[in-house]
């Protein structure tokens, strides 16, 4: 039985490659959520994605992943600077989670620098681009001692 994974993108990602290409580079989210499909198969796990604008449909889906999946992975965008409420939800559960960002939040605007999930959060990945998804992939893995 295949270990299950949720990948969460937060707002604006539905916009990758045409939003700020020189920050977040020229691959689309579908690309990004193949490119995790086809690493999940490689290593055995089933990798599921989801995408919303909506703060209140994150946290649902957070929600809905405590007795669905193996561990979460998320890309909060900008609510990681401002969603209490994603926080609490991640505080709900009881799996590895990985929280990810394309740039580098730490050399950003000020504002950037904190995150509001760093410190409930198994680990964090910054700065690498979309090659972060699969580092945060493995680092599921890792966790989960396959």
């Amino acid at each position: 039985m295949k270990h299950k994974i949720l990948v969460i993108h937060g707002p604006n990602l539905n916009m990758l490659g045409t939003r700020e290409p020189e920050k977040y580079g020229t691959s689309t989210l579908d690309e990004v959520n193949a490119n995790m499909e086809a690493h999940g198969n490689k290593i055995g796990f089933e990798v599921q994605t989801f995408q919303s604008n909506h703060e209140g449909n994150i946290v649902e889906k957070i929600q809905q992943a405590r007795e669905v999946f193996d561990a979460l992975i998320i890309n909060p965008a900008a609510y990681t600077h401002t969603s209490i409420a994603i926080r609490d939800a991640i505080l709900l559960l009881d799996i590895p989670v990985v929280e990810i960002h394309l740039s580098n939040i730490y050399k950003r605007e000020s504002f950037r620098h904190k995150s509001l999930l760093c410190d409930v959060v198994t680990g964090q990945i910054a700065g690498f681009g979309m090659y972060g998804y699969l580092m945060a992939l493995d680092a599921i893995v890792n966790i989960l001692q396959l």
